[in-house]
């Protein structure tokens, strides 16, 4: 009896997970192929985010050291012309601009300096949430399909194992016995998806949280740079 054992075990061996994958259903197949596309992406979506928010901290730190050596805001936007174009920078240019189109000439030294209205500080203040949306909407491309990886790996995961399971049921109708050949095929394959769905969607879940963090907290600097700059208009005078 164990020596027919042994050797139905030895029949049922799989060489290679390559035999395994091979030997799967047209269904296993394609799950695990969609499983396979999702890893490209999200991999290629989280080596993209690193880039992006590493060089976004270098270019804000850049910046911040920039405006800190400048005494006042004309010399600010003199210094911004040797700065990248970073979200800081054209939340700032962004600003200056408006500002400038408010008040034609104000930052000629020669002339004398006159505020803003509260009609023209409001609109300030809404030119600035704008541009700051707009900056938050551009660092956060991607993201949402991290998460919607993240989120659907691991049900595809659990339709192979459902799929295995039913797989392996099916063999031991087709042999009439549920010998190891009968269930080892389905079984494999349930084990091979389920392991896939969870490699796939834990780095994505992974990225998706460290980066929604990275972005909130870059987004809560801008809003407290838009109140910076605000501030510094009305240090000046020139509100």
């Amino acid at each position: 009896m164990i020596v027919v054992l042994l050797s139905v075990i030895q029949e049922a061996v799989i060489d290679s997970p390559l035999d395994m994958i091979l030997d799967q259903t047209l269904l296993t197949k394609i799950i695990l192929g969609v499983l396979v596309i999702f890893s490209l992406v999200s991999w290629a979506l989280i080596i993209w985010k690193f880039q992006t928010f590493r060089n976004v901290d270098s270019e804000a730190d850049s910046f911040v050291f920039a405006m800190e050596q400048a005494r006042d805001l004309t010399e600010a936007r003199s210094a911004l012309r040797a700065l990248s174009d970073s979200p800081c920078a054209r939340l700032f240019r962004e600003g200056m601009l408006f500002y400038q189109e408010l008040r034609p000439g104000a930052f000629d030294e020669e002339k004398p300096r006159r505020g803003l209205s509260p009609t023209q500080l409001d609109a300030l203040w809404l030119v600035l949430e704008k541009n700051l949306s707009q900056e938050r909407d551009e660092l956060s491309q991607g993201l949402q399909w991290l998460a919607v990886i993240g989120s659907v790996s691991p049900l595809l995961g659990l339709m192979g194992t459902v799929v295995g399971i039913m797989n392996s049921f099916i063999g031991i109708t087709a042999q009439g016995s549920a010998n190891i050949a009968a269930v080892a095929p389905g079984i494999a394959g349930a084990l091979a998806t389920t392991v896939a769905g969870l490699a796939v969607a834990i780095p994505a879940v992974i990225a998706y949280n460290s980066y929604a963090a990275r972005l909130k907290l870059f987004v809560g600097e801008l809003e407290g740079f838009a109140s910076e700059f605000v501030g510094t208009l009305a240090r000046e005078g020139r509100l």
